[in-house]
């Protein structure tokens, strides 16, 4: 079977690539094949002929959305209505890779694939947008969303703090926003896995299981690289609120995301984000 990854050099583009090349033909895309470009889109899919494509292109920089907002609405929302549109043509599926910045959800409940889109920044609402045109332009996808990742190749979370706890005396952190962190290699895996079977077409979420705020994320991050020799002094990690972060964009206080469908339909495992963590920084040197 052959697939097209787009946004192959990006962090989950990277670890996707190597995993797929076990089970698949891959064919991979960064930057030279525009993906708002129909003809480019057509003329790719013509020359190398996957069954499916796996898009992980996107505008990720989200506080620079809010000024940055043609580039944004062109690779969010632009390039998945082409990339649909192109891929309904040439009767193949397309797998799309989206996020929970298109939800703005209240604790307790983790957010369902049937929770209504609201948005809150420029970014969420290109994506979303994006959604609904590549939904409506090719009834054969799977929009997958997902939540705070992290990754080995690319910049990160986890890799900014760890370059903070190594550089600083004391860090603050915000402590009211909540979610799901995740390994780009376990949903990696579970992309492959609808890849391998795509059936039953339509959204889905998976981001690893546990909730956690940043403040929580960036303890584990220190407690487990100081386990790992990782860094070597313990500094104060100070809870703060999204209030007092200084940011362009308005984040989602509540990203926690149901896990059921994806589980339910395609038999996906969700690990624990701790221990997807241990693994990850495992990794690191």
């Amino acid at each position: 079977m052959k697939v097209w990854i787009t946004g192959s050099k990006g962090m989950l583009g990277q670890d996707l690539r190597a995993l797929a090349g076990h089970d698949f033909e891959v064919f991979e895309s960064d930057r030279e094949v525009d993906i708002t470009d129909e003809l480019a889109v057509s003329a790719y899919l013509s020359k190398n002929k996957p069954n499916l494509i796996i898009n992980c292109a996107a505008y990720t920089a989200v506080d620079q959305a809010e000024t940055e907002t043609e580039l944004n609405y062109k690779l969010n929302a632009l390039g998945p209505k082409v990339l649909g549109e192109c891929s309904a043509k040439a009767n193949i599926g397309i797998v799309h890779i989206s996020t929970d910045y298109v939800l703005s959800g209240n604790p307790p409940d983790p957010l369902t694939e049937e929770a209504p889109l609201n948005p809150i920044n420029a970014y969420g609402k290109a994506k979303a947008e994006g959604e609904v045109l590549l939904a409506k332009a090719n009834p054969n996808h799977w929009i997958i969303r997902t939540a705070w990742l992290y990754g080995i190749n690319g910049k990160n979370f986890v890799k900014a703090m760890l370059n903070l706890m190594r550089t600083k005396e004391q860090i603050s952190v915000v402590k009211d926003q909540l979610g799901n962190p995740t390994w780009t290699c376990d949903l990696a895996t579970a992309i492959l896995k609808i890849a391998k079977n795509p059936k039953n077409p339509g959204i889905y979420h998976f981001s690893n299981e546990g909730i956690a705020s940043w403040h929580d994320f960036a303890k584990e991050i220190q407690k487990q690289a100081l386990e790992k020799k990782l860094l070597e002094k313990m500094i104060p990690v100070l809870p703060i609120a999204s209030s007092e972060w200084k940011s362009l964009a308005k984040r989602p206080l509540w990203s926690a995301m149901d896990k059921t469908k994806i589980m339910k339909n395609f038999e996906v495992q969700v690990p624990v984000w701790q221990n997807s963590l241990s693994k990850y920084l495992g990794l690191e040197k």
